[in-house]
């Protein structure tokens, strides 16, 4: 898989907190830093979000997007 954006950042799911819309994934990163994206509950169901999945932080101006391969 390709993507045009170049702040990628692979990390684990510490945790998934799942909304009545909206689903905020908590991703730690390697060295222990976290970094947090709200995406729609549907993405994260989609995306087969849980705990301790490897995903990647897509940064792309002010949005992070999460991505699995």
């Amino acid at each position: 898989m390709k993507i045009s954006a170049r702040n990628i950042l692979k990390g684990k799911v510490k945790e998934v907190k799942h909304g009545m819309v909206d689903t905020e994934v908590d991703i730690e990163l390697p060295g222990g830093a976290e970094i947090i994206s709200v995406i729609t509950k549907h993405s994260a169901e989609t995306l087969k979000l849980a705990k301790g999945k490897e995903v990647y932080a897509v940064i792309k101006a002010s949005n992070v997007m999460i991505m699995v391969d």
